[in-house]
């Protein structure tokens, strides 16, 4: 197998050891123009889940401020929506890591 393909493969597949520093480090580190294409796809992709994490913060501060005898609405509804974002982005670097490898 090719190096760029493994190395680009790794990228997506990072998700699951390293997060966004390997597809950082692929893309400081390679010349390989592909490479560096997947690299930075596959961080964004990392980075995604850090938007909805960001409101589910801001949730779970306001509803710890706010205590009341209710239902935590806000909470529930951040953390459903951060861990759908979650899964899709997990899904989508298994899809495009395996694609990357099987490509001709």
């Amino acid at each position: 197998m090719e190096t760029r393909k493994v190395l680009s493969g790794l990228c997506y597949f990072s998700i699951f050891f390293a997060g966004f520093i390997f597809p950082l480090i692929v893309l400081l580190a390679s010349s390989d123009i592909e490479t560096k294409q997947h690299a930075k796809k596959a961080m964004l992709s990392h980075l995604i889940p850090v938007i909805p994490m960001i409101f589910m913060v801001f949730a779970i501060i306001y509803e710890a401020i706010n205590i009341q005898a209710k239902l935590p609405v806000w909470t529930i509804i951040s953390i459903v929506i951060t861990a759908i974002v979650w899964i899709v982005v997990v899904i989508w670097n298994i899809i495009k890591g395996v694609k990357v490898l099987i490509a001709e």
